[in-house]
Order: structure tokens, then sequence, then C-alpha cells
């Protein structure tokens, strides 16, 4: 029987390795299976843990005000050796490009552990786009020993980096296993305050959902982001703007002082996972600077403009199921405007394919593991 610890501290990773570890809990006569949260967003992991029905077995708690990546690096890598030590798994499973899949990542290897990389090979090659996620994506990509890739774009990137094609499994992304199982599951739930309050704010036909916090947009990226965003809601008055605008006082601030007020934009603090995804299901546009994002909005029939010069995600491009419109005002309002007003073009971004996959990921993962050595 095996012994596999999965490792994760962000929102980003639960929602994607919560499929993983379902599936692997559902095969007991196969494997012993630990997870293991850092806690690198406390509250938003908890909310992703409860909606999943996860009970992690080991919790490093790390989450603290004015936290550092120094801060973060550290602990992770002391916190993970005491558990390494504890449970001794076979295998470390760390995902995409998160400081606690680095500092894992790192400390597994430190304890011998094989490390398997989940939504590995995805690359901009600018260490500082996104910042520090790049690097961190490819620092674990170096020192793993198993690579799922979700595309065959990552696949060859992890072949020209020399990474033994043995070694690397194409998959499909998890991020699409969890979607499927929690827009079913969301459509269900009638106690949910966030989605009520959803409801209660979301009556025009016209949804545009907006999500933006990442780092390289802070200052005059996220000015014009909020100029371009004032500009369409003036531009379609019956249409709603809603933003779940992140807690980083570089978001807030422009957020607050260019949109406040608007009658048709809704500032809303930030969206557990499940009132999330019924925002997706409902809108019409998203515009985000996230990654995930962009993996999702696809299967939900979302066309997606992107507010980053670059993508580590170029399949969506390349499918037409997301624009890159980086923080140019100007190519955000056209862009907008024309997905608002040409049916053709708007019909044709939502039927395209999904690059990402069909849902069934992490049962390839999980088949995969089985028959590893």
């Amino acid at each position: 029987m095996k012994k596999l610890l999965l490792v994760f501290g962000t929102r980003p990773e639960a929602i994607k390795m919560a499929p993983v570890v379902m599936e692997l809990k559902s095969r007991p006569e196969c494997f012993d299976v630990k997870v293991c949260v850092t806690a690198q967003h406390r509250q938003m992991l908890d909310q992703v843990l409860e909606f999943f029905e996860i009970t992690p077995d080991y919790d490093l708690n790390l989450m603290k005000p004015n936290q550092t990546l120094y801060d973060i690096t550290c602990n992770v890598i002391m916190g993970m050796k005491d558990v390494l030590e504890q449970f001794k798994p076979d295998y470390a499973f760390v995902h995409g490009d998160t400081t606690t899949s680095t500092a894992t990542a790192i400390a597994a290897f430190y304890a011998g552990v094989k490390i398997c990389h989940v939504e590995a090979g995805l690359r901009t090659y600018d260490k500082y786009a996104p910042f520090p996620e790049e690097m961190n994506r490819q620092l674990t990509g170096r020192l793993a020993d198993i690579h799922f890739s979700p595309t065959k774009k990552s696949f060859q990137n992890l072949v020209n980096e020399n990474t033994p094609k043995e070694n690397i499994y194409i998959t499909g992304n998890t991020v699409i296993d969890a979607l499927i199982y929690s827009a079913g599951k969301v459509n269900t739930i009638t106690d949910n305050d966030e989605i009520n309050m959803l409801k209660s704010i979301c009556i025009e036909d016209d949804i545009i959902l907006i999500t933006g916090h990442r780092r390289e947009n802070f200052g005059d990226g996220f000015l014009r982001i909020c100029e371009a965003l004032k500009e369409i809601a003036l531009k379609f008055p019956k249409a709603r703007i809603v933003y779940p605008v992140h807690l980083n006082p570089n978001v807030q601030k422009p957020v607050y002082s260019i949109l406040n007020g608007i009658d048709n934009i809704s500032l809303i603090n930030p969206l557990g996972y499940p009132a999330f995804v019924w925002l997706m299901q409902k809108s019409k546009i998203i515009i985000t600077d996230s990654g995930g994002v962009q993996e999702e909005a696809p299967s939900l029939g979302k066309p997606v403009l992107v507010m980053r010069e670059v993508t580590e995600r170029p399949e969506a491009v390349d499918a037409g199921t997301v624009i890159l419109v980086g923080t140019d005002k100007d190519k955000i309002v056209s862009e907008t405007i024309s997905l608002m007003t040409d049916s053709v073009k708007y019909k044709k971004m939502s039927d395209c394919i999904n690059p990402y996959g069909d849902g069934l990921a992490s049962k390839r993962i999980v088949n995969t593991i089985m028959k590893l050595q």
C-alpha cells in the first residue's frame, strides 16, 4: 500500500487538489492517504475544505498578519520536516506554483521523498510575470520526480527542459474536475448567505464578473483597469458589474476611489468558492487576472478577458476561449464592447472547446500512481 501525502496551503491549490484527494480516498485498499495544509491562506482555505468535506490530517496553521515570502518559505520547510519524518510518505503531492508547493518540494527532496507535481509544465519564461509564481513553478518542476501536465504544451515545455518523457503524464487539469462537481452542488444550496446576497444584486440579464489581485498590476495597472471598468459601466447602464474586491490595500485603494458609488457596479467582499462558482455560472463575461479562472470559465461557456501581458496558459488563447487585454484601458473597453454587442463573436468564444480537460484528470492521476513502483 502506497503512502501518499498531499500538501496545499491556498484556496486555488485546495480547489484543484480536492478532486485528487477524493479520488485517492475512494480507493482505501490501494493507498494510505494523508492531507497536510500549511494554511498559507487560512479563511479562504477553510471554506474550500468545508465545501469538499476534507479534514486535514496535519495543519501547520502558518498564516499570520503581514507575512512575507521569506516567512512562508522558511516556515513551510521547517513545518514539513516534522510531518515528513512522522508519516514517512512514499510520494508527496504538490500543486502548481505557490510558495507552499515549492517549499514543500524542497523539504520532501531533503527527506528523500519522491515528489509528484500536479499541474506541471506551465511557463511564461519571464521570471517576474507572474511573480513569484513563475519561478515557484520552475523550481518545483526541477525537484519533482513525477509530472502531471494538463496539456500537450505543458508536456512539451518540460521535455524542452530535459525532463525525461517517461516521467511526464498528460492528464488534463483537475480544476475542471472540481468545477464540474461544484457547479452541480452549488445549484442545490439554499442556505449560503453569499449566494443569497448575489441573487439579490444580480437581477440584470448581463452580469460582468471582475477579479483582480496580481502584484504585477499594482499601481498604474490597477488605475487603468478601474478607469476601464468605469467606462464600461457607463456604456452599459443596464448591465451589472460585480467585483469581489481583494483585501490587499493595493487593490482596495484604487478600486474604491474610482468605482465606488457607480450605480451598476457592485463592489463586494471576496467570495467563498461555492458563491464564486455560482457567480461564474450567472455571468455573461468574465474579466480577470486570475490563472484558474482562465481554465474554469470556458467549461461554463463564458468568454474571458485576461488582464495580463503574458499568460502561462497560452492554450486558452490559442483555443479562442480567452483574449489577452493586459491593463490597456482602451483594449479592455473595446473588447468588452465587442463581446457585449457582437452576438456572433460572443457565441464563437462561448462555443470553443476548453483545452484544459474533460473532468477526468484526477482519475488519470490516480490510475498512474497505482502503476508506479
